[in-house]
């Protein structure tokens, strides 16, 4: 069908505009096939895994060794309760004041050198116990001097393990607390544990 008013020159004109849009048109699906065409942002983002972040007790003006074994004690036990785990820390830090290479009595020696008494971060004083350290330490490749060896040691001893559960419950005071820390350390002298463990307590916090 042709248009009666539109004279032949126009209509070339017109044929040749038709014809340039419909090659630009099958230039851009060419250059742009459907396969490369970056997928949707709504659909980027269901690709994305989503992380649960899970807060732990922190203690920001504690030295390292205490920052340490506060991680440690939450990333290998069940232990959320901030009594349980200042309880603990007070009982630690009356035995050895987190240093690992302590001798009963104050001299910083190794852990082949220390001849009597206790020995180390919680004082294993009992010929099996401080054996159970060397032995543990020979067997997984750890240092039995230092923190990391005896922090892993602690946590795995039998004893501790037994008492355990005690610590990862929930609502028990820093007094009931020290029932099992009393039965997993055996102390004779009580000291400054309870009152260590209230300072942890209100040092830490939840992050």
């Amino acid at each position: 069908m042709t248009t009666p008013y539109i004279d032949g020159k126009l209509q070339i004109v017109v044929m040749k505009r038709m014809i340039s849009t419909s090659i630009i048109a099958a230039g851009l699906t060419f250059l742009l096939p459907s396969a490369n065409i970056p997928p949707l942002v709504e659909d980027l983002q269901q690709e994305i895994p989503v992380i649960h972040y899970e807060p732990t007790w922190k203690c920001e003006d504690c030295s390292p060794a205490e920052q340490y074994i506060l991680s440690q004690l939450q990333e290998t036990t069940n232990i959320t309760d901030v009594n349980a785990l200042a309880t603990l820390m007070g009982n630690i830090k009356q035995e050895s004041k987190f240093i690992s290479n302590i001798c009963e009595g104050g001299a910083r020696v190794s852990y082949t050198e220390c001849k009597s008494g206790g020995y180390g971060l919680i004082q294993w004083t009992s010929i099996g116990r401080y054996k159970g350290l060397g032995n543990f330490c020979a067997k997984y490749g750890c240092d039995p001097s230092s923190l990391e060896g005896q922090t892993r040691y602690m946590i795995n001893e039998p004893i501790f393990q037994r008492y355990l559960p005690e610590f990862e419950g929930h609502g028990n005071s820093i007094s009931q607390y020290m029932v099992p820390a009393y039965y997993w350390l055996g102390w004779g002298i009580k000291g400054n544990r309870e009152v260590y463990a209230y300072d942890y307590k209100n040092k830490m916090v939840l992050v």
